[in-house]
């Protein structure tokens, strides 16, 4: 069982993505935890149009933590979790960092909260869910906003891994 699982063992939309990555674990969590997750133009922009890393240089963990994702379950070298909630689908929405104590609590009316982690397997397959729970009155303005960003999402959340992936496997002869 993962920490996400623990988290929101229940949700109403989940995307998920994953690559394997030739580099032990602990080189891998490293990856993700540096990593310029927002290299490339396309990620950089999409996340721009989001309101996230609008200063940042380097867009890495630390930058989503820094800019309303909360820390929610850190695991070396096997997960990660980030959480955020909020009404995503209203343009300039203010997002609230949440806790791990917070999942433990109903979602408020009006918003929907996300969880989202990075999994590392022994054999180098790395994963990253997103999962979105939304309270009741949020889930027909939440589906209407998923079915347009659904695909940007999933494009920045490839093109992460990607960044993930060439960040441990750089140099890796080296080490």
């Amino acid at each position: 069982m993962t920490h996400l699982d623990t988290l929101m063992p229940h949700c109403d939309f989940v995307e998920r993505h994953a690559t394997v990555v030739r580099a032990a674990p602990e080189r891998i969590y490293a990856a993700i935890r540096r990593a310029d997750l927002a290299r490339h133009p396309v990620t950089r922009a999409l996340l721009a149009m989001r309101g996230l890393g609008r200063t940042a240089k380097t867009f890495n963990l630390d930058s989503f933590i820094g800019d309303g994702f909360g820390l929610l379950a850190e695991d070396p070298p096997r997960e990660i979790v980030l959480g955020v909630q909020g009404p995503f689908w209203k343009p300039g929405c203010k997002l609230h960092t949440v806790t791990a104590e917070t999942f433990r609590t109903s979602v408020p009316d009006g918003a929907a909260r996300a969880a989202w982690n990075f999994l590392i397997e022994p054999d180098g397959r790395v994963s990253t869910e997103t999962r979105i729970l939304c309270a009741d009155d949020a889930r027909l303005k939440f589906r209407l906003y998923w079915t347009i960003i659904r695909p940007f999402s999933g494009l920045i959340r490839r093109m992460m891994l990607r960044a993930i992936r060439e960040e441990a496997e750089r140099d890796r002869d080296l080490v």
